[in-house]
């Protein structure tokens, strides 16, 4: 399976999950609350923390003029959150201060070229996972690039990575998403997961706008999610767009240490004996043991015999599946009531015949 690295972490499925805590545009074009942000997200253990990088004119077509109040256009909500270019080394320096790493999805050539020296890799919204030129770009800057799947059918997703491979970008990762804000549990589809990872043999996660904290993340951790991006905000109650879904700081606490508790959970699928069970096991297995005191030369019944767990007093006593091949047999010395039924007591019997 694939891994690649991110900064200096190691991205795949046997590694660590990678948190991408999504800052957004929720920093309201206020630079001190950007860095909050940066400082929340590396409190709660993130590993690297994201913003949005685009210019209005450069994403959206202009429709001022359309609408009765320019102000409330689309258009002129994006200008309001555009993160300046002269941000970001001042962010990735905080980032680094924080032991956090930096992140910013560009929405355009010209956002891309200035992150490029700052960013680990790429983020791609699921918005601009269907434009090629785009995609053509980043692959010029040689990093790994994940790919929100959001709103795209599974055409879609298939042409956008042959676009990245075929251009040379050789890390990538899909992030199941649904570009549904904010998106209900009962709609949010985790086992597309699965479906990421079967099709496309990529490393695989999920970005999640669901306002649970950690129901979703922790399931797309258990189907074989590497990483894992969710938005959050100082206060839901901000004005912007992407608050109210966004969890706040105590939230993504809550998220990433389920994130974090479920990966230890899940273990390697062995069915092997674990050596916490070991000490369990000796003293709560059951075994064959005397049901009263018999001699020396008694031949055994099943009146004899009786199954217990031999507690922490007691040897073990044949395993209950020799029960019928030791009935018939001859005891070749005293044992008390509730003493084991060893392959030593017994004439004529061996446990490696069975």
């Amino acid at each position: 399976m694939n891994t690649f690295e991110i900064g200096s972490q190691t991205v795949g499925p046997d590694e660590p999950t990678f948190v991408i805590a999504e800052a957004g545009s929720n920093h309201n074009g206020n630079l001190e609350t950007a860095k909050k942000l940066i400082d929340v997200a590396a409190d709660a253990g993130a590993d690297a923390v994201k913003f949005q990088t685009f210019r209005a004119e450069d994403l959206y077509v202009d429709d001022r003029d359309l609408v009765n109040d320019p102000e409330d256009s689309t258009y002129a909500l994006l200008e309001s959150l555009e993160q300046p270019y002269e941000w970001i080394p001042e962010l990735y320096e905080h980032c680094r201060s924080q032991g956090i790493q930096f992140m910013s999805s560009p929405f355009d050539e010209r956002s891309a070229r200035e992150l490029a020296e700052y960013v680990p890799a790429f983020k791609v919204a699921s918005f601009t996972l269907s434009h090629h030129p785009f995609l053509e770009t980043l692959a010029e800057y040689d990093k790994p690039v994940i790919m929100s799947t959001g709103a795209h059918e599974k055409e879609e997703i298939e042409d956008a990575v042959a676009v990245l491979r075929e251009s040379g970008v050789g890390d990538i990762a899909l992030l199941h998403c649904v570009s549904s804000y904010p998106t209900p549990l009962d709609g949010i589809n985790v086992r597309a997961v699965e479906t990421l990872q079967r099709e496309f043999e990529t490393v695989v996660g999920f970005s999640d706008h669901t306002t649970e904290p950690a129901v979703a993340p922790a399931a797309a951790i258990a189907l074989g999610g590497s990483i894992v991006e969710k938005h959050f905000t100082l206060d839901k109650e901000m004005d912007g767009p992407d608050h109210s879904f966004a969890l706040e700081p105590d939230e993504l606490e809550t998220m990433i240490n389920a994130i974090r508790q479920t990966k230890n959970v899940l273990g390697d699928g062995s069915l092997a004996l674990s050596d916490i069970e070991s000490g369990a096991k000796e003293r709560s297995q059951r075994g064959i043991f005397a049901s009263h005191n018999i001699s020396s030369g008694e031949t055994l019944s099943e009146d004899d015999l009786q199954i217990l767990r031999p507690g922490p007093a007691q040897e073990q006593g044949l395993h209950p599946k020799y029960y019928d091949e030791i009935v018939g047999k001859q005891l070749k010395e005293d044992t008390q009531k509730e003493n084991p039924i060893t392959e030593k007591k017994i004439h004529q019997f061996s446990s490696k015949e069975l």
